[in-house]
Parts: C-alpha cells; sequence; structure tokens
C-alpha cells in the first residue's frame, strides 16, 4: 500500500492546484483551500489497504455507484463530513481509486 500511495500521491501532486499537508499519519491533497482527499503515509485510514477522499454532495449517479461499489464504504461519522474509503486491493484498482479522486477533486472548486 506504501508504494501505491505513492505513486498515486505523485499523480495528484501534478493536477492544478493540488497542495499537500501532512496530517496525523496520512497527506491530505486540497485544491486551493479545500480538502479533497488522504492517502496513508506511516498509518492506515479505515483498513491498512484504504485511501479516503471527500465529496460533501454526492450527485444521485455517483450515489448509485458508491452504493454499487463494494469497495466503497462510507462509514457512519465520515458520511456525516462527506468522506469515503476506497479499499485499494490490486494494483488493477488504481485506475477506478484515480477516479473517484478525480470526482472528488472536481467538486473541491
Amino acid at each position: 500500500m506504501k508504494q501505491w500511495s505513492a505513486m498515486l500521491g505523485a499523480e495528484l501532486q501534478g493536477w492544478p492546484h493540488v497542495k499537500t499537508k501532512p496530517m496525523f499519519g496520512l497527506l491530505g491533497f486540497y485544491r486551493k483551500k479545500n480538502i479533497f482527499a488522504a492517502l496513508p503515509v506511516t498509518r492506515g485510514i479505515v483498513a491498512p489497504n484504504s485511501i479516503i477522499f471527500k465529496m460533501p454532495s454526492v450527485p444521485p449517479e455517483l450515489l448509485r455507484r458508491v452504493n454499487d461499489d463494494p469497495r466503497v464504504s462510507t462509514g457512519t461519522k465520515m458520511r456525516a463530513k462527506g468522506w469515503h474509503s476506497f479499499d485499494v486491493n490490486s494494483a488493477e484498482d488504481l485506475k477506478d481509486v484515480l477516479w473517484w479522486l478525480n470526482q472528488a477533486y472536481e467538486r473541491a472548486k
């Protein structure tokens, strides 16, 4: 997961207006002033292999995708704040992780 997290982080840092800040063993990703994701650095988030992304308001079509994808979850406390986790189980999941991170990035304007 450390290698995948580093690869995802390098990709996100190349996106326009993205800045990072360390936060409790994680690395937070901001679009200007709005946080949209956090990746593990020294500790896991929900599970050892998960990342989190923030979408405070999820449009109905995305909500269906959230509910249909078993890798995406919203814990009770996380849901209230708009956070979702994604469990990365293999390298094949990275394409979908980037898709979700892009959705969060686009909503963090």
